[in-house]
C-alpha cells in the first residue's frame, strides 16, 4: 500500500503502477457516479492515469490520491458541461435548420406565387394591367395614376376593383390545383 504522505511524490514506473493499482477504483466510481456511463467513466479515467504519467516529471504531488480524485470531478464536470453545451448548440442548430428550411420553402412558395401573379397580371385586359401595374408594383395613388393616365379617379378605382377580383379568382383556381 503507498502511504500518503505530504512531500513532494516522485513517480516512476514502479510507483505509477502502485498508484494506479491503489486509485483506479476509487477514481473510476467518482467518474462513474457522476456521468452513469461505464465506457466513458473508463476512459476518463484512463486519461487521467495517462496525463498523470506525461506530466509526472512536471508535478510536484503532496497528496496523490486527492489529486487523482480532484482530476476524476474536474473531468466529470467538463464532461458534463460539454454535453450541455454540445445539447444546446445540437438543438440551436436544428432549430436554424427548421427555420432556414420553412424559409427557404417560405421563400419559394412566395416565388411561385409571385409568378403565378404576375402571369395571371399579364392576362388582364390592357388599361386594367396598366392601373393594377401603377397601383401595386410602383406604389402610386389613385390620383397619381389618374394624373398619369389622364382618367379619372373612379376609373382607376375600377381598374384597381376588377385586378383584384380577377386575380383573387384565378388565384382560388391554383390554389385547388
Amino acid at each position: 500500500m503507498l502511504a500518503e504522505t505530504h512531500h513532494t511524490l516522485s513517480i516512476n514506473q514502479d510507483t505509477f503502477a502502485e498508484v494506479y493499482r491503489q486509485y483506479w477504483e476509487k477514481v473510476y466510481a467518482v467518474c462513474y457516479n457522476n456521468i452513469r456511463d461505464v465506457e466513458v467513466a473508463k476512459e476518463m479515467v484512463q486519461d487521467i492515469f495517462k496525463s498523470l504519467w506525461e506530466r509526472r516529471h512536471e508535478l510536484e504531488l503532496e497528496n496523490v490520491g486527492h489529486y487523482l480524485i480532484r482530476s476524476a470531478k474536474y473531468k466529470t464536470f467538463e464532461f458534463i458541461r460539454n454535453k450541455a453545451t454540445r445539447q444546446r448548440i445540437d438543438e440551436f442548430n436544428y432549430q436554424g435548420c427548421v427555420n432556414a428550411s420553412n424559409c427557404t420553402e417560405e421563400q419559394v412558395l412566395f416565388n411561385d406565387l409571385k409568378d403565378n401573379v404576375d402571369l395571371l397580371v399579364d392576362t388582364l385586359p390592357c388599361q386594367c394591367k396598366r392601373v393594377y401595374k401603377m397601383s401595386r408594383e410602383e406604389g402610386l395613388s389613385n390620383k397619381e395614376i389618374a394624373l398619369k393616365l389622364a382618367i379619372s379617379e373612379r376609373a382607376v378605382e375600377y381598374h384597381i376593383t376588377r385586378a383584384m377580383t380577377t386575380l383573387k379568382q384565378k388565384l382560388a383556381i391554383f390554389n385547388k390545383k
